[in-house]
């Protein structure tokens, strides 16, 4: 559990710098230079993630249950992450209608996918690990709605194309996860 924890801190602390310390990163990176700032920013997060991949991993070999889980969750925690692979794609298609609205749908994303497993599963780490990500998604999306509004940064509006591929590059990425990769890369069929 431990490794799990210290992956987590890793992890999300590098992506909380700009939360918690902008003008610090802002004279490191400029110190640095941007390649320099860049390399060692993928360096501890590509750590913080080997750890927490681990770490989850050897966690839920011992899991610690905090509750007891409702099978019939799965069904809500399908639809959610459904939507949240529509979030996810929608941050990278430009002129899409769902970042049009919500502007940073990738951190969304991250919120309704940490919840949805939080509704599913029932161990300590699963709460750690989820919890985590919620927690840091909350914060993140936060400080960014903050900085868009102190830059008064305005998101260019949505088109019909643009939306409709991102529905179904997310609804076909959910369905491929959900029917073959989380079962290969996870170990758990999800359905």
């Amino acid at each position: 559990m431990l490794l799990l924890v210290v992956g987590l801190v890793l992890f999300l602390g590098v992506h909380s710098v700009r939360i918690v310390a902008e003008d610090w990163r802002n004279r490191t990176r400029a110190r640095l230079g941007e390649g320099a700032w860049k390399g060692l920013y993928t360096l501890l997060s590509l750590a913080g993630l080997a750890a927490i991949v681990v770490g989850y991993g050897w966690a839920r070999r011992e899991p610690v249950p905090l509750w007891t889980p409702l099978v019939w969750m799965r069904h809500p925690a399908a639809l959610l992450n459904l939507i949240a692979f529509v979030m996810l794609t929608a941050a990278y298609v430009p002129r899409n209608h769902v970042k049009a609205a919500l502007k940073h749908p990738m951190l969304l994303g991250v919120k309704v996918w940490a919840f949805a497993h939080l509704l599913s599963n029932h161990t300590l780490a699963d709460l750690l690990l989820f919890g985590g990500f919620l927690a840091w998604a909350v914060l993140c999306f936060r400080a960014a709605r903050g900085r868009d509004r102190a830059a008064g940064i305005t998101y260019p509006p949505g088109e019909v194309v643009p939306t409709v591929l991102t529905v179904v590059i997310g609804v076909a990425a959910a369905a491929a996860f959900a029917i073959w990769g989380h079962a290969r890369l996870i170990g758990v069929a999800p359905l």
